[in-house]
């Protein structure tokens, strides 16, 4: 992902002005309900579980696209999936990226009970940065991508399991996107090719979801995901309620209640190609100079940044909003 381009801000912003100023990182107007005693209707999310589904793919090495490891943690991630969900779709394609490089990009699709009308679209990307452009050192390598990338996939691979053996009566889609992290930021649509594709050419024809929830960089140790502007323009209703559902939990340490500028991550492309409502759960640090963690885009995000406290979060926030949605 990259911060929001100018081109992209002004789009987004010029009708987002009207209601809320000029203010990029503010409080929202909207307040979070305090809510009477919560009963959880989710069964309890496995932390250790979506922990070991980040450590197995970081153990594939950087899963960079077109790369021996790329196509092995693919491989196995279909293997996996098709324990759990009743049909998986590998949607492949060749594309041209800003460099002229032919990428052979896979994005994996998981559906469960496919036939249900009411649908809710879970997705993250599944690759990892080809160089650490943040480091000091070693700029020209591939990172492990254990947060940037793994993490999102590891929850999402928990929920797939916790569905099949607990199913609901609506369908859930999960859509793990390829080739999201080998932009640059002076290059525009650079970022996010697997979700342009999907975006573009749905798995299904007329393929829709009621809502979409991206997770992208969901398992450091202290975390903060705040309201995203796109988030907020496309999706808010859907923010609204995954936020109060994290608060419901007793998760509002990691959920804040903080408005941020907007982030070109898949969740942009499935709002404005897919029309989907969308929004993005993805790490965000005030005290750093680019808006995301320390360790982004280095080679420091490893495994020891992964922390099964915030998996467990993120995951049971999502696994709840999913079977509110089947409840009501």
């Amino acid at each position: 992902m990259q911060k929001i381009t100018k081109q992209f801000y002004w789009a987004i912003l010029i009708l987002f002005v009207a209601a809320c100023g000029n203010e990029k990182d503010s409080k929202p107007k909207t307040a979070i309900q305090e809510a009477a005693p919560y009963k959880q209707l989710s069964p309890s999310f496995d932390s250790d579980s979506a922990y070991y589904f980040v450590e197995k793919q970081v153990s594939f090495g950087s899963r960079v696209t077109n790369s021996k490891p790329h196509k092995q943690c693919g491989d196995w991630m279909v293997s996996e999936l098709k324990k759990y969900a009743d049909n998986v779709i590998e949607q492949k394609a060749t594309i041209t990226s800003f460099d002229d490089t032919k990428l052979n990009i896979r994005n994996i699709i998981a559906e469960f009970n496919p036939n249900a009308s009411k649908r809710v679209l879970l997705c993250a990307h599944w690759d990892s940065r080809p160089y650490a452009d943040q480091d000091i050192t070693n700029k020209d390598k591939a990172i492990a991508g254990a947060n940037d990338g793994a993490s999102g996939v590891g929850v999402l691979m928990q929920i797939a399991q916790t569905l099949k053996k607990i199913p609901t009566s609506i369908g859930v889609d999960i859509v793990l996107f390829d080739a999201e992290d080998l932009g640059k930021p002076e290059f525009d649509n650079s970022y996010c090719y697997g979700s342009q594709y999907w975006s573009a050419n749905l798995h299904k024809p007329n393929y829709r979801a009621n809502y979409g929830i991206l997770l992208d960089m969901v398992g450091a140790a202290n975390a903060k995901f705040v309201w995203e502007l796109i988030s907020i323009e496309a999706a808010q209703p859907v923010l609204q309620a995954v936020w109060q559902t994290a608060h419901n939990l007793g998760y509002s340490n990691y959920f804040m209640y903080f408005q941020k500028s907007g982030i070109i991550d898949d969740h942009y492309y499935i709002n404005k190609i897919a029309k989907i409502p969308t929004i993005d759960i993805i790490h965000y640090d005030a005290a750093s100079t680019t808006g995301f963690p320390v360790h982004w885009h280095t080679h420091q995000d490893n495994m020891s940044v992964i922390d099964r406290n915030t998996l467990k979060a993120v995951g049971q926030t999502v696994l709840e909003v999913i079977y509110q949605s089947a409840n009501n």
